[in-house]
């Protein structure tokens, strides 16, 4: 069994006061692809490498399996980590680079060989076998790169940003091969993006870190629809989520200028209990375009074909603020357009310092 578990795992870099990664308690299961994401700084790396060994643990414990490895040395944690720069060598053949790990733990030769076609079989790389790196574009390279992990069979598979310098294209093309790979090896993954839609579409659950600190982990799904503060709202989702500050005064039902908010009993019961300002935010899928609501200007429409994202101009509590709204593709709306809004979905309600109200 492969499973991961952090155990109050901080990481102080000397020279600093405040943790790079603080009080990390985190369970990952046997076979699961889990993905850490957050902005820039947040420490998802520092908390990989943790796992990986390649950074001190200040407090706390790591275990892999019933193993505690907080002190184990990297090579000896039966992990294979890929980096988001291949670190392939460039005066090897792409099945030298795949057989080098094994070369060095004294595979015989023709174990080697079985294991590297068989990874390049896996990968589809049988063909690129006889090939230095510099032939290969960027998602071969990266495929070499994978291949040299797999054919470890490791427990762990720890990745750091492995697509980031790959094209668009090629990206959303590589990270479904990876799903895919992933899903047929079953082993356990840590996979490591700044890229809030990698995390999403392909994490079977995801963990969002700010400053260090965990905020939520859970399904893709309810990091998108629940929300546990205010941060992963604005965080999780593209386009962003719509938040608006709402000033209460002594208290009262939120609105968006004139627009009541439709809040949940939970919610309104919370309410009654806080009187301070609040953040309300809507999904742009759950804003659309009627013929009586919340008056408001189209101030840019961006078209996508299936859809299109009408940014609306609306005035709430005496300033102009914008609205994202999905609306459908090939819409007659244009720039300058003056529509209404109505509230067509869910709405989340979070005070003013970021807590979830309704919980």
């Amino acid at each position: 069994m492969s499973e991961v578990r952090y155990e109050g795992a901080t990481r102080i870099y000397p020279g600093t006061e405040v943790p790079a990664v603080n009080d990390l308690n985190l369970d990952i299961a046997d076979g699961e692809f889990l993905v850490l994401v957050g902005p820039s700084g947040c420490g998802k790396s520092t908390a990989l490498r943790m796992l990986a060994g390649l950074e001190f643990i200040d407090e706390g414990s790591v275990y892999i399996g019933d193993r505690d490895v907080t002190l184990t040395p990297p090579q000896d944690r039966d992990i294979a980590m890929v980096f988001q720069n291949y670190a392939l060598y460039p005066n090897m053949t792409v099945a030298a680079n795949m057989g080098f790990a094994l070369k060095q733990q004294g595979v015989p030769k023709e174990e080697r060989a079985k294991q590297v076609q068989e990874a390049a079989r896996i990968l589809d790389l049988e063909e690129f076998l006889d090939r230095k790196p510099k032939n290969l574009s960027g998602g071969q390279r990266q495929r070499v790169a994978m291949g040299r992990a797999i054919v470890r069979h490791p427990e762990v598979f720890l990745m750091d940003e492995p697509l980031s310098n790959l094209d668009a294209k090629l990206r959303v093309q590589t990270r479904t091969e990876l799903t895919d790979l992933q899903a047929r090896l079953g082993v356990t993954t840590v996979y490591v993006t700044h890229d809030q839609v990698e995390a999403m579409t392909m994490g079977h659950r995801v963990a969002v870190l700010k400053d260090g600190v965990l905020q939520q982990v859970d399904k893709p799904r309810t990091l998108y629809s629940h929300p546990a503060n205010l941060f992963v709202a604005g965080f999780i989702g593209s386009p962003a989520m719509n938040l608006i500050d709402v000033a209460r005064g002594t208290g009262g039902p939120p609105s968006i200028g004139p627009l009541p908010v439709p809040v949940t009993p939970e919610v309104a019961r919370d309410l009654d209990k806080n009187e301070g300002d609040l953040v309300v935010g809507i999904r742009p899928e759950h804003l659309s375009v009627v013929s009586e609501g919340l008056p408001g200007k189209v101030i840019v429409v961006e078209e996508l074909g299936s859809e299109a994202y009408l940014h609306v101009q609306v005035e709430h509590q005496q300033e102009s603020i914008a609205l994202v709204v999905r609306a459908p593709g090939e819409t007659d709306i244009d720039r300058g357009d003056n529509v209404h809004l109505a509230i067509s979905g869910p709405t989340h309600v979070f005070t003013a310092d970021g807590r979830r109200l309704g919980d």
